[in-house]
Order: structure tokens, then C-alpha cells, then sequence
């Protein structure tokens, strides 16, 4: 059971119901799918519409204002999913790594994390930036230098900011207890 209950819809206030569908008409847009489902996520912030709104705004931007790829974008987020241990993230996130063209085999080695050979050197560069902004709290030098010689600074920017919103989110998801709704099990990580 979720520690905070998802607000259903009818339960929302006009302004995040108004909102929501703005969002939604943003991310997609850009070409984005919002995902097979999500309103557990929605409906749980929905609970405090004054953190919602703002918090997604920015979240808006990540998923369609990037200076990303949507590939680079979701290597970024999966790969921050898998090390968070965050299933609902995760398995959003399936869903717009497919969009985006990547293979489930892709997708499963993301949690293999930057070692992997098949990995070109930019996307190793980028999951080993994950890995590192989650363990030490900033890109090393190493991998600073050899992202800026593929990116620019809006890209570098885009980067940090994407692993550093998506890793609250996964801490807010873990710590509500957001459930993962019947659309998302198929895209659900194998057993840990």
C-alpha cells in the first residue's frame, strides 16, 4: 500500500486538472509519449499542488526541452533508475528508451552500467557520469573532459540537471511508495 495515496483525478483541483493536461500536450508535443501510465505518480503529487506544478515544469523541460537526445536523455534516467533501485522509474522509462529507438538489449545492459564494451564511448562517458554525480555528488575530471569534447554547455548542463532531478524523483517514488500501475508490469525490472 502507498504511503500517500494517489489522488484520482476527480480528486485534483481545476488548476493541476488544467495544468496536467498542459503538460501532458508539452511532452507530447515534442514527439514524447508520457508513458502507458503514470497517474500514480501524478495523482500522488497531485496531493500538493503547489510542489507539483513547479516540480513538473522543470520535469517538462528534461523530457522535451532538452539539449539531449532523447536517447542520451534516457541512457541518463535508466541508468539512474537501475542504481536507485526505483521499479516505477524504471519502467516509465522502458517505455520512452523504446520510443526513442533503443533495443531491450540496450535497455537491459544499462543496468550492466558503463563497463559494458558495446557501449560507445560518449554513452559510456554518460553512464559513468551518473554513476559518479550519484556516488560522490559531481562528474570526475576524466569524464568532465571527455563529455566537453562531444557537448556543449548547454548539454553538460542538461546532463547534471537530468540525473539530479531524476534521482529525487526516484527517492520520492521509493520513499511514497508509489505503486506501479497494471500498464507498467511488463515494463517492471526482472528480479534484482
Amino acid at each position: 500500500m502507498a504511503r500517500i495515496s494517489p489522488a484520482t483525478p476527480q480528486q485534483w483541483t481545476p488548476e493541476m486538472r488544467e495544468f496536467f493536461d498542459g503538460f501532458r500536450t508539452t511532452v507530447a508535443a515534442d514527439g514524447q509519449r508520457a508513458g502507458k501510465a503514470g497517474l500514480n505518480l501524478v495523482g500522488t503529487l497531485a496531493r500538493y499542488p503547489a510542489l507539483a506544478m513547479p516540480f513538473l515544469s522543470f520535469n517538462a523541460h528534461l523530457l522535451s526541452g532538452t539539449s539531449l537526445t532523447d536517447r542520451q536523455r534516457e541512457l541518463l534516467v535508466l541508468r539512474v533508475a537501475s542504481v536507485r533501485r526505483s521499479d516505477y522509474e524504471w519502467a516509465q522509462h522502458v517505455i520512452l528508451a523504446e520510443t526513442a529507438g533503443m533495443t531491450k538489449d540496450e535497455i537491459l545492459r544499462v543496468a550492466d552500467g558503463p563497463g559494458a564494451s558495446e557501449w560507445s564511448s560518449l554513452e559510456r562517458s554518460l553512464l559513468s557520469a551518473v554513476d559518479e554525480l550519484l556516488a560522490d555528488g559531481m562528474v570526475s575530471e576524466l569524464t568532465w573532459s571527455a563529455l566537453a569534447e562531444e557537448f556543449n554547455t548547454e548539454q553538460l548542463m542538461d546532463m547534471v540537471f537530468t540525473v539530479g532531478c531524476y534521482s529525487m524523483l526516484a527517492m520520492a517514488l521509493r520513499s511514497f511508495d508509489v505503486n506501479p500501475e497494471p500498464e507498467l508490469a511488463p515494463y517492471l525490472p526482472a528480479v534484482r
